[in-house]
């Protein structure tokens, strides 16, 4: 078996115009223009999906998880949780 898999490498020119587009759309896909154009090239579409009205879901999932690591870890500690040990890990 070969050390390195063998590749192609192909030169493709395009004009100022169409080059500020290939970036651009790159950009909104949050890739590298040569990962969008052999993406492109390779499955015909690309399907970008804008995370970032999540972000303050995600950080509050993890605040969430983290309490409840916070209860489960007192928990097993005193094989028993009460109301102050939780108002204890509140404050």
């Amino acid at each position: 078996m070969r050390k390195y898999k063998q590749v192609k490498e192909k030169k493709v020119t395009f004009d100022m115009q169409e080059w500020a587009e290939v970036e651009r759309r790159a950009a909104a896909a949050g890739m590298k223009t040569g990962t969008y154009i052999k993406k492109i090239a390779v499955n015909g579409e690309l399907t970008y999906y804008d995370m970032q009205q999540t972000a303050p879901l995600v950080n509050a999932m993890r605040t969430i998880s983290n309490n409840i690591n916070q209860i489960a870890r007192k928990a097993n500690e005193t094989h028993s949780i009460y109301a102050e040990d939780i108002e204890i890990l509140r404050g």
